[in-house]
């Protein structure tokens, strides 16, 4: 009787809050003209956005299993390994699972997480605490990508230093908040102390080229599939709650909206702008969209450079916490469910979103470091 009641108040409050949101916008807009912009926005952001997202991520695919085919990822990680320690309080194998996720998504850390030779070089709060490194780079390659490709490299660059340094923030919180609280028991790896994990490859090479570039396209599609329901979902509400009436008054145009969340954010534009040196609210939209889905925040980039919102210390910053949020509030869950702790995933959620606000601070003063000595 009580989950039934539990249930009729979820129900009603529901109703109450969905018919309130969609009852304001209606207001302002007309209905008519709500339906059309909600329907010609999630249209404009699949042809115009989604595509060229897809394009970036097949190519960016095809890249990653390359390095990874031709033994240049182990080259990197090599070089990556003595930063792990100082920095992340990691051990050198952890490269990997870094590098693993920059090149695809944040989930791809797990299948590491799982195998006994990689997990052996860890404690036990080392090991859950690459929930938070992972996410940190997760489709890094792609929104790194996508920043160049807008036309964007010092200040993309300048995003993935931010990134880094969120990590960092993300994945010595998350370790001291849980050290002492799991249970430790650090093994010896079973091949002396050299960190490594072998990935051996069959075929010829031209084979293995070919193989490479098809199977990582591939994966670049299944990613561009994946992110058309946040990019059509989320990325619709969150820019009809953004962007506001045009010139001429509502048309049913797409990226038309009532501006709630600007006028929420203008409240706070001097901490934005302090933080982040935005000097338009309606960027607050794209760190917010990330929380859900990097894929979707991305797909804000062409019309807030459009309408002039966005230029080089907006995109380092969009970069910086893109890459280290990069939707941890729908993977953090699954992820430390896969490792049999998912009682701790207030507390990785906590240090994730402390570490996308530094790597967004970072990311702001580093910009304007080099924008002054350039």
């Amino acid at each position: 009787m009580k989950r039934l009641d539990r249930r009729r108040v979820e129900a009603v409050l529901f109703l109450l809050f969905f018919f309130s949101f969609f009852g304001i916008l209606g207001h302002f807009m007309g209905i008519q003209n709500m339906i059309s912009t909600m329907m010609k926005t999630a249209y404009a952001l699949l042809i115009d956005t989604v595509l060229y997202i897809m394009a970036v991520s097949v190519l960016a695919g095809a890249l990653g299993r390359l390095l990874i085919e031709f033994g240049v990822v182990r080259l990197l990680e090599g070089v990556l390994a003595p930063f792990m320690k100082p920095l992340f309080n990691l051990p050198g194998v952890a490269s990997l699972g870094g590098l693993m996720t920059f090149f695809s998504d944040n989930p791809a850390i797990i299948s590491l997480v799982n195998d006994r030779n990689f997990s052996s070089y860890f404690k036990k709060y080392q090991l859950i605490s690459l929930t938070n490194f992972g996410t940190a780079f997760g489709m890094g390659l792609v929104v790194i990508s996508f920043m160049i490709g807008k036309g964007f490299v010092t200040a993309a660059l300048v995003g993935f230093l931010g990134a880094v340094f969120g990590a960092m923030v993300s994945t010595r919180i998350m370790q001291k908040m849980i050290k002492g609280k799991v249970e430790e028991d650090e093994t010896v790896p079973a091949r002396g102390d050299e960190e490594r994990i072998s990935f051996r490859s069959r075929g010829s090479v031209f084979l293995r080229f070919i193989n490479s570039i098809l199977d990582g396209g591939k994966s670049g599609v299944d990613l561009g599939l994946a992110i058309i329901p946040g990019v059509l979902i989320i990325s619709t509400l969150i820019m009809m709650v953004t962007f506001g009436q045009p010139a001429g008054g509502y048309t049913g145009a797409a990226f038309e909206g009532v501006p709630l969340l600007p006028r929420i954010a203008n409240l706070f534009g001097w901490l934005f702008k302090a933080l982040f040196g935005f000097h338009s609210p309606e960027a607050i939209a794209f760190p917010m969209t990330s929380l859900g889905a990097v894929g979707a925040a991305l797909s804000l980039i062409p019309t807030f450079m459009a309408k002039g919102m966005a230029g080089g210390n907006e995109i380092a910053v969009f970069t910086a916490m893109g890459m280290c949020w990069s939707g941890y509030l729908s993977t953090h869950t699954a992820m430390l469910d896969a490792l049999k702790h998912r009682e701790l995933t207030s507390k990785a959620l906590f240090a994730h979103t402390v570490g996308g606000i530094a790597a967004g601070v970072f990311a702001h003063y580093a910009y304007l470091l080099v924008s002054w000595l350039l």
